[in-house]
């Protein structure tokens, strides 16, 4: 099976390159770039599932770090207000990608079948079945986000919903749909007994 990784934010950034990046200084900048570029694409890309809308995140990412750093406070950490931004930034990309918003999925007058074929294409192999990183991928953009966020990352629905522009609820529901969905591709037939 294939690992599953969150994106690392655990990167240290002395006080003295954050106060001089708020002052507008440009090596400081540069210096949260390169310390920030690899965990801010890696949660791109597992959120957006595509390398051009990762790296368009990656740079929305910065321009809004230069924009907003001398807002920062220091209330948290930094490595977590970035990751914020990202994450935030990752789900606009898929709301505009997506038209018409960022919606829970196809219409549910279709059935589940007929749903799967038109959203994910023919079913997964016996070899895909197994492949952690092929079962995310068989969610919507919408489903895919929620999970990782959530069960990857540890951000609460209430911070989903925030970030997404969406409640707390359809965070909810599109964490059950996932998780059922993913229960589907990595164990097919298997039912869950009740507790």
């Amino acid at each position: 099976m294939t690992a599953v990784t969150p994106a690392s934010f655990a990167v240290s950034v002395d006080e003295i390159t954050v106060a001089r990046a708020r002052a507008g200084d440009e090596s400081a900048l540069e210096a949260l770039y390169r310390a920030f570029e690899t965990p801010v694409y890696t949660l791109a890309r597992r959120l957006t599932h595509t390398r051009h809308d990762a790296e368009d995140v990656l740079q929305d990412t910065f321009l809004e770090l230069v924009r907003s750093i001398g807002r920062f406070r220091g209330d948290g950490s930094l490595a977590g207000w970035i990751r914020k931004v990202a994450a935030s930034k990752a789900l606009m990309k898929l709301r505009r990608r997506q038209g018409r918003g960022f919606e829970e999925g196809l219409p549910e007058d279709l059935s589940d079948d007929a749903r799967d074929a038109v959203s994910h294409g023919p079913a997964p192999s016996a070899a895909e079945r197994v492949d952690l990183e092929t079962a995310l991928g068989r969610l919507s953009d919408a489903a895919r986000a929620v999970i990782w966020l959530h069960d990857v990352e540890g951000y609460s629905h209430e911070e989903i919903a925030t970030m997404a522009g969406k409640t707390a609820s359809f965070s909810k529901s599109q964490l059950a749909r996932a998780h059922a969905r993913l229960r589907e591709v990595l164990a097919p037939g298997v039912r869950e007994e009740p507790c």
